[in-house]
């Protein structure tokens, strides 16, 4: 896939009782991801966004955090990448994923929303073809726990683990946003987890 990125989308819920639960890894890959950059987020009430501008290996590039909540996230990243002229195609969204291990993180292109809900609003917004970064945080074993198991902060070794996964993404960020993103997902895929580092 040799198409650069001009968005970048991070998944997870505004307000400081959601900072820190799993289903905020979006969010905390974009604010790293910001802060390596050297910009700062700024409120886009039109959108209702947090959002940045950088460059990143020579190319233009948007940040973005919808702030209307998870489940609605779509109706956000479509208004802004419509607004901008972006195409899906241009599109990486960075979010949790259940059917990953903890410290796993890949890269994958298209494919369904696999029961997530701000991918689901993204997919009816943008389509299926945006590029995806996704976090693996586990599953809790049980489909009934699935809601309360990603509003709350994972354990202390977890957060490493995932932090660690973030640190990996960051290293193949200009990959991807270049359009080598068949590099990155080589580089992600070689890498099974924290624990084999």
């Amino acid at each position: 896939m040799s198409v650069a990125m001009h968005l970048i989308v991070g998944l997870g819920n505004p307000g400081p009782g959601y900072a820190e639960t799993r289903h905020n890894a979006g969010f905390w890959f974009l604010d790293r991801l910001a802060a390596v950059q050297q910009v700062t987020f700024r409120t886009e009430a039109k959108f209702r966004a947090d959002s940045a501008r950088t460059n990143i290996d020579g190319h233009p590039c948007w940040l973005l955090k919808p702030m209307n909540y998870m489940n609605n996230s779509g109706q956000v990243a479509g208004a802004f990448a419509r607004y901008h002229g972006i195409a899906p195609g241009n599109v990486l969204v960075a979010h949790d994923e259940l059917d990953l291990e903890v410290g796993v993180v890949r890269l994958k292109i298209g494919g369904g929303a696999g029961g997530h809900n701000g991918l689901k609003d993204l997919i009816a917004q943008l389509g299926g073809d945006f590029l995806r970064l996704r976090f693996g945080i586990a599953h809790p074993g049980d489909r009934r726990d699935v809601i309360d198991y990603v509003l709350r902060a994972p354990s202390r070794d977890d957060r490493i683990s995932i932090d660690a996964a973030i640190d990996r993404a960051l290293d193949q960020i200009g990959s991807i946003v270049s359009g080598r993103a068949e590099n990155a997902m080589n580089a992600l895929n070689a890498r099974r987890n924290v624990a084999s580092d």
